[in-house]
């Protein structure tokens, strides 16, 4: 799992797929396709550019949710949410070769996740986001904290994203947590220039 995951979003400014343009343009090596609510046919057109645009920039491309599009839009992987299908479920679906992430808000999620097989966990929310709806209570530094260190009292290791409302400034103190990386989307189109945005995200994770 790399440090920082974008995932894709949209404003009136910037479409999905320009979303994921600045973010690869800015760095990012790990591009989630999130595109909630769009239908089948959108989802497969915008994934179309996603593909091509993650291997002129040798990114990851995962797709949110759609186990069964995952071999049609030939992303690399999928990233489960909790009322998504179930890590093994897509496993048996997907086979060993993709990746599948899944969405955790607690310690238990995360070690559910585990026995389930996912190879990497988005854990959040940090704070109150408006990208996604129906939020999970919010975590703060001191719920990763507790978190991590429940994994590390478990033995269980697999890499676990921090997600939701992250800002630049976040991250040391997120880091800190012991987390292994951060999920980003709306601090980079809100910001003025999104290419040096993302630049200055990857930066911080260092």
């Amino acid at each position: 799992m790399e440090k920082v995951q974008f995932i894709s979003h949209h404003t009136e400014k910037y479409s999905y797929a320009d979303s994921v343009r600045l973010a690869l343009k800015g760095g990012c090596k790990w591009i989630q396709l999130r595109m909630k609510d769009a239908s089948e046919d959108e989802i497969l057109e915008t994934a179309s550019q996603v593909r091509k645009m993650c291997d002129r920039y040798e990114a990851v491309f995962i797709l949110d949710d759609h186990v069964r599009l995952v071999e049609k839009t030939g992303a690399d992987g999928v990233h489960l949410g909790k009322n998504d299908m179930p890590v093994d479920e897509a496993r048996r679906l997907l086979g060993n070769g993709k990746i599948i992430g899944g969405t955790a808000n607690t310690l238990d999620d995360i070690i559910m996740h585990c026995s389930r097989g996912a190879d990497y966990i988005g854990c959040g929310p940090f704070r109150f986001t408006t990208t996604k709806k129906n939020l999970a209570p919010v975590l703060g530094l001191e719920g990763y904290k507790e978190i991590m260190e429940g994994l590390g009292k478990a033995g269980i290791k697999i890499p676990v994203a921090a997600i939701g409302g992250i800002t630049v400034e976040d991250i040391p103190a997120i880091m800190a947590t012991g987390i292994n990386g951060i999920a980003i989307s709306g601090s980079v189109l809100k910001a003025d220039d999104p290419v040096e945005e993302m630049k200055k995200t990857i930066n911080t994770t260092r």
